[in-house]
């Protein structure tokens, strides 16, 4: 009888603890479920996206306000197309704008968001029309070298 009851609770604890590890990877790795009556989705579209990932942050003033919800690739303007699930306690006004930004050196990338001046908002399904697309290490790298290069020969 004594040892059924020990295993018993061992058997809680375990249970308890193997739920407490879901929870927590489940958080680190935003796949936490989102209710989507509390957020509304907005657009925008970026000339290059670089490493930005589907449920990456999207933050105003270093506060998550948002996920992205979705990437696709236009194929009229060839250009990314972000989805973007906002909170709805968050208001963006019409000239707001988005940049891909980098936390970090090598860190995760997350779109940072402008409040801009204008007095309307964006509603369901509205565009951030003013982005900064991602800064690729490579093409900075590859700019510097050609610049570099570029220096040397216009001196001949």
């Amino acid at each position: 009888m004594k040892r059924s009851t020990i295993d018993l609770w061992v058997g809680i604890f375990v249970a308890l603890g193997i739920a407490a590890v879901a929870f927590l990877s489940l958080k680190v790795a935003n796949l936490a479920p989102q209710s989507a009556a509390q957020s509304y989705v907005l657009y925008a579209d970026f000339d290059n996206v670089g490493g930005l990932k589907v449920k990456a942050p999207i933050k105003e003033a270093g506060v998550v306000v948002g996920r992205v919800a979705d990437i696709r690739l236009n194929p009229k303007t060839y250009r990314a197309r972000v989805t973007m699930s906002i909170d709805k306690s968050y208001q963006f006004s019409d000239d707001a704008s988005a940049s891909i930004l980098t936390s970090g050196l090598l860190g995760e990338q997350y779109i940072g968001m402008q409040q801009g001046g204008s007095e309307t908002t964006l509603a369901e399904g509205g565009a951030v029309t003013i982005t900064s697309s991602a800064m690729v290490l490579e093409e900075l790298i590859g700019k510097f070298m050609t610049g570099f290069t570029g220096n040397k020969d216009a001196s001949k």
